[in-house]
């Protein structure tokens, strides 16, 4: 990830081919360690089908978030939670939201990357499972870089191997994977 940043490159989805391998795990994990070495660090819960990061860090999902970030013409600013660590800011998901596509496929989404980009050092981005939906595909092609996570005795090679094609045939790179509890 140093590589990655210090190449410039300042934001990346965080993607699994299936549920319940640590996909907000890593992208929590990785955002606070950003924080924590002083970059200006967004994380954004873009898993509208099933958000965990107002539950992982314990702290109530304000009522503006991506959702409303997304459909509204919100200052993203005003959707974002400043603060919750030092450097370290989120974009909360308060719920799951039945026209989660649509939102990342429009213009907003890829403003919101654009507005991320200029404002924060290094933006991650968690993902829904790719064999749910094609919202992590959405995403990473327009967040441009992707880092893919599995789990020893649970994600299956081919399932991994038919996200890292098919997110290379949407144009996103993938910079790497990660191995859970190897």
């Amino acid at each position: 990830m140093t590589r990655h940043v210090q190449e410039g490159h300042r934001a990346l989805a965080i993607c699994a081919a299936s549920q319940g391998v640590g996909c907000t795990f890593v992208a929590a994990n990785l955002a606070v360690a950003l924080s924590q070495i002083g970059l200006n660090t967004l994380l954004i819960d873009a898993d509208m089908r099933g958000p965990a990061i107002a539950k992982t860090f314990e702290y109530p999902a304000p009522k503006a978030d991506i959702r409303l970030a997304l459909s509204s013409d919100m200052n993203f600013f005003d959707c974002i939670s400043g603060g919750v660590l030092p450097f370290f800011s989120v974009l909360f998901c308060g719920g799951a939201a039945s026209n989660a596509q649509e939102l990342l496929a429009g213009q907003r989404f890829a403003a919101l990357m654009d507005f991320c980009l200029r404002q924060f050092d290094a933006t991650i981005v968690d993902t829904p499972p790719a064999n749910e939906s094609s919202d992590a595909r959405l995403i990473s092609s327009t967040v441009g870089y992707s880092l893919i996570v599995t789990q020893r005795n649970k994600s299956l090679v081919n399932d991994v191997k038919l996200l890292t094609e098919q997110l290379r045939g949407d144009h996103a790179q993938v910079i790497g994977t990660v191995l859970n509890k190897a």
